[in-house]
């Protein structure tokens, strides 16, 4: 199925997607980009359906042609301090607050978003499948986090950041297990479930 473009043709309409909330350490990274009517991105789809070439090679075409795109993140400090649904909308508005061009509209990955001043908006589930603009964002923010993932893998390379980017693996657990949290780690998630203490 086609991705779709923008709902109202000419309005600058913003993708908003983040990345990361699922993760045990780092950062939620959102990106905001406003594509044109015209873009042109083959192959541009949910970044989780995508191999990292394919990412890499749409995450430049993409700057090259939007309107305006930026990223956004908030610190595994921050994540502890206000929750991951919190952090996760506000890496998003502070990604849309960067954007050099103010959209008129925005386009929301899920079901919840905090409204962004008075921007209207429209959350769309899985939204990162239906709509161009989402789709970059997706990739522009998965793109980001990884690539800070992986430069935190060779101060901490325990834990394996380098194939699971923070996600709880099996690699990523026994590494915690073993050496303890990073200091990036998250302390209000939970790092090792009941049975994996007993385990090891």
């Amino acid at each position: 199925m086609a991705l779709e473009g923008n709902i109202v043709k000419g309005r600058l309409e913003a993708g908003c997607d983040e990345v990361g909330r699922g993760c045990l350490a780092g950062p939620v990274v959102a990106a905001a980009v406003i594509l044109p009517d015209n873009v042109d991105l083959p192959h541009l789809n949910d970044s989780k359906k995508l191999n990292e070439k394919r990412r890499d090679e749409l995450r430049g075409l993409i700057m090259d042609q939007a309107i305006a795109w930026a990223i956004g993140s908030c610190s595994h400090e921050e994540i502890d301090e206000m929750n991951i649904l919190k952090a996760s909308f506000e890496a998003m508005h502070r990604a849309i607050h960067k954007l050099k061009e103010a959209p008129e509209f925005l386009l929301i990955d899920g079901n919840k978003f905090t409204p962004y001043g008075e921007t209207p908006h429209e959350c769309v589930i899985k939204g990162d499948g239906k709509f161009l603009s989402i789709a970059a964002a997706s990739i522009l923010a998965k793109t980001e986090r990884d690539k800070i993932m992986r430069e935190a893998h060779e101060k901490w390379p325990h834990y394996r950041w380098d194939k699971n980017v923070g996600y709880p693996t099996v690699e990523h657990r026994a590494g915690i297990a073993k050496h303890g949290p990073s200091p990036i780690h998250r302390k209000s998630f939970q790092l090792l479930p009941r049975q994996l203490k007993l385990e090891l």
